[in-house]
């Protein structure tokens, strides 16, 4: 954590020494001014399958956007409804659409170090290098922009749309319009992937048509300098099940004789990799191709890659690619969990019945999800395995020596919009105009968001304008945003507003 604070105290400090922009003043004023309202938004649970919690914010939501000139509409799906707020002007010359998430990750209470998580606290950091909780009304004094909010989606992604809301307020203020439409839409499933987006962007696409999508979620690069984001990986997931005999048996009596599917399962998975971390599997990285002039723009990313290997404590990186961003160019095949039978003070001397990895795949816009999901199918093939869709027959297990079984999921795809695009321009020069310097551009980001439904099905651009602090624990205990992210996120949004196109 000391590589991102470092970082985030040469951000705010350098604020001190940066000429005076108009819009700080307004902005800064109504982000202080909404935090008694995004407090009111925090403390409302949020975990997807919780429909009876969702419900409320959907409201929550429907009246902070019919109070500030929106028309809403519930955009219904089988399970929580998207929520569509519009707001048109004289003579647009385009219709902006903007992603707003609102659901969280649910929370376990006992590993946060306040009261509850749904309930917001002011923090700063003490002598000790620890967050110590300070009286909110220190706000209406000096504050300082390296105080943090904790609480669940302080970050991911409720302070976006807090300040979202801020800087509409800012805008009625100057006596602004934008000279475009706008539309936005609120996604309550994103922490579940958002599974019934696509069918429901299909079934809406005329009332979701625009000319540009943004998205108002995600982090600043690390050195938490204004960013844009161009592009986002998608995913795709596999279940990979290997059998051995028919239930757990005694590893004296039958070790040696019956076959160990945890130990095939490991010398599969090893199969797929080289000791470099490149997939093997032939044709995984097919298509995707870097100009002379893309790496240039990715080595401008000001990353510190000793700094980024000491933060996740390791000596060496992958060598899939020759930087970090450069990195974030290729499909991934990952490992994210592992089950066969028990470990420490519950193992047991068995040989275990079967074993199973969780395995996602990160797509760039070069892959096909059901192509790479079937190359991998194909090489547990070519390794002698015979497919199932769930549990062997008796006959198939009297007929094939290895059986495994896969099932996938694709949730969505990748986007990639150009830099130089008209909407990648437009955002560029609002960025500067907030900042007074250009915005770090990254060309693809490492999370995947459910923005491809939009991109394909819509046919439009789409660029991220993240805003929150990377360091935010997003998904972990103790959530944060720091108040100067915050502060800034309304500013940014502000001069997007007042950008003309």
């Amino acid at each position: 954590m000391r590589y991102f604070a470092t970082l985030l105290f040469l951000a705010s400090a350098s604020h001190l020494f940066a000429q005076e922009n108009p819009l700080d003043k307004v902005a800064e004023k109504h982000a202080l001014a909404s935090l008694p309202q995004f407090y009111e938004l925090l403390t409302l649970e949020n975990v997807a399958s919780n429909h009876q919690d969702i419900e409320k914010n959907i409201r929550w939501c429907e009246n902070a956007f019919s109070t500030r000139g929106f028309t809403v509409q519930r955009l219904t799906t089988p399970t929580v409804p998207l929520l569509l707020a519009e707001r048109k002007v004289k003579k647009a010359s385009k219709t902006v659409l903007i992603y707003l998430q609102l659901d969280g990750q649910p929370v376990n209470p006992a590993l946060w170090d306040q009261e509850s998580p749904w309930k917001p606290v002011l923090k700063e950091m003490n002598s000790e290098g620890k967050w110590s909780i300070i009286p909110d009304d220190k706000l209406n004094s000096d504050y300082n922009r390296d105080w943090r909010i904790f609480a669940r989606s302080t970050s991911d992604a409720k302070g976006p749309v807090a300040a979202f809301l801020a800087s509409l307020d800012a805008l009625k203020e100057l006596k602004k319009e934008p000279n475009y439409n706008i539309k936005v839409i609120m996604d309550f499933e994103e922490e579940l992937g958002s599974p019934r987006l696509p069918a429901a962007v299909a079934q809406y696409k005329n009332e979701l048509a625009a000319d540009w999508f943004i998205i108002f979620d995600g982090p600043r690069h690390v050195s938490n300098q204004p960013t844009l984001s161009f592009g986002a990986r998608g995913i795709c997931e596999i279940t990979l099940t290997t059998f051995g005999p028919r239930a757990h048996m005694h590893s004296g009596n039958y070790g040696n004789y019956a076959p160990n599917p945890a130990l095939r399962l490991s010398q599969l998975l090893a199969s797929m990799k080289d000791e470099d971390g490149r997939v093997t599997i032939p044709g995984f990285y097919d298509g995707v191709v870097l100009t002379e002039e893309e790496k240039r723009i990715l080595k401008n990313v000001p990353d510190d890659e000793a700094e980024i290997r000491k933060f996740l404590g390791v000596a060496q990186a992958d060598k899939v690619a020759e930087t970090f961003q450069e990195a974030m160019q290729y499909p991934t095949l990952n490992i994210r969990g592992l089950d066969a039978l028990y470990i420490g003070e519950k193992a047991r001397t068995l040989i275990p019945a079967w074993a199973t990895a969780e395995i996602d795949i990160r797509l760039v816009p070069s892959s096909d999800p059901q192509r790479l999901i079937n190359l991998v199918k194909k090489h547990v093939e070519d390794k002698g395995y015979y497919l199932v869709a769930t549990e062997p027959t008796e006959e198939e297990r009297m007929k094939y020596p290895r059986i495994a079984a896969i099932q996938s999921s694709i949730s969505y795809a990748a986007f990639q919009t150009p830099f130089d695009s008209e909407v990648g321009k437009w955002l560029d020069k609002a960025m500067q105009k907030a900042f007074n310097k250009e915005p770090i551009k990254i060309r693809t980001t490492g999370g995947s968001i459910p923005i491809s439904p939009f991109v394909n099905t819509l046919g439009i651009p789409a660029v991220a304008v993240p805003t929150v602090n990377a360091d935010n624990n997003q998904h972990a205990e103790n959530e944060n945003i720091r108040l100067g992210n915050y502060i800034d996120a309304v500013k940014t949004f502000l001069a997007i507003l007042t950008e003309k196109i």
